[in-house]
């Protein structure tokens, strides 16, 4: 379908996406991540609310890269004729440690036909969110500081993914022994990107990597998700409880993936290339311990 028809056909079930909701869930997000990054740095925007503009630069970074997710979404969604609503940003109270959203999502709302437009459209969100976490943290990372190890029993530290620490080495060199990094609002920012990426790029359900997963397996996506909830469920054990929730929530969600219509034709090679870049981001991206207490 080329895209003068696929417009045709949009405009002619549905109009114009509405603007309305997505602007004001914005603008809320936008206010709550601000207070969020603002709180991060213990300024009290209860009793000087005039402060929540020095969050503005964790908003800003956090959302671009959120932004750019979903907008890689809508793109490859409108390319292919499929319909979708606007990005829509969801914010969330700003009470630590919570970061005043709880993400973006769009409602796809029309049968997606092919393998070539399932990776497309599964794939090209985390692609594109994952090129900006780049740029945001090296940012963030240029103003972070290192400081000698301040442990504190009962503080939460952060685990780090391999892109993660390959930019602390290129930004800021080798660690010193005893030493840790103090991030930069920007620089979370781009932490918290690299891990919503990995999140959507988990192979089950109907993730961004459920999607590819199935454009690669077809009828045995559910088995496999079955499999992947098990895993988690085990890691979460093993590692960070967190993952038992996510695997509780996707199972809630539903394992099983929508068919699609021309499940026999095959991927392109240029597909294929996508799905191979997508499971490298995810293997980038993924931290089995995101969140550890000291």
């Amino acid at each position: 379908m080329d895209e003068e028809n696929s417009d045709i056909l949009y405009n002619r079930y549905v109009g114009r996406p509405s603007v309305v909701v997505p602007t004001i869930l914005f603008v809320l997000t936008v206010i709550t991540t601000m207070a969020s990054g603002a709180l991060f740095e213990g300024i009290d925007i209860f009793a000087h609310p005039g402060k929540i503009l020095h969050g503005a630069p964790f908003s800003l970074s956090l959302l671009l890269i959120l932004g750019t997710h979903e907008l890689g979404h809508y793109l490859a969604s409108r390319r292919h004729g499929v319909i979708t609503t606007l990005p829509m940003f969801i914010p969330a109270p700003p009470i630590p440690p919570m970061i005043g959203t709880f993400g973006a999502v769009i409602r796809i709302k029309s049968p997606i036909s092919a393998k070539n437009e399932l990776v497309d459209i599964g794939a090209s969100g985390p692609l594109a969110g994952f090129v900006i976490a780049i740029l945001v943290t090296a940012i963030g990372l240029k103003y972070s500081t290192i400081v000698p190890i301040p442990y504190s029993e009962g503080s939460i530290g952060l685990g780090s993914s391999l892109i993660f620490k390959a930019l602390s080495y290129l930004m800021l060199g080798p660690m010193p022994e005893g030493s840790d990094v103090v991030l930069h609002p920007v620089a979370f920012a781009g932490w918290i990107g690299f891990f919503i990426t990995a999140m959507n790029l988990l192979p089950l359900g109907q993730l961004d990597g459920g999607h590819i997963v199935y454009a690669i397996i077809g009828r045995e996506h559910r088995r496999f998700s079955i499999a992947m909830v098990g895993l988690l469920i085990a890691l979460g054990l093993w590692q960070w409880p967190g993952w038992i929730l996510w695997a509780v929530l996707i199972s809630i969600i539903g394992l099983r993936h929508p068919p699609i219509e021309d499940q026999h034709i095959p991927m392109d090679p240029g597909r294929k290339r996508t799905t191979a870049a997508a499971l490298l981001v995810f293997a980038l991206t993924f931290i089995p311990t995101p969140f550890y207490i000291v």
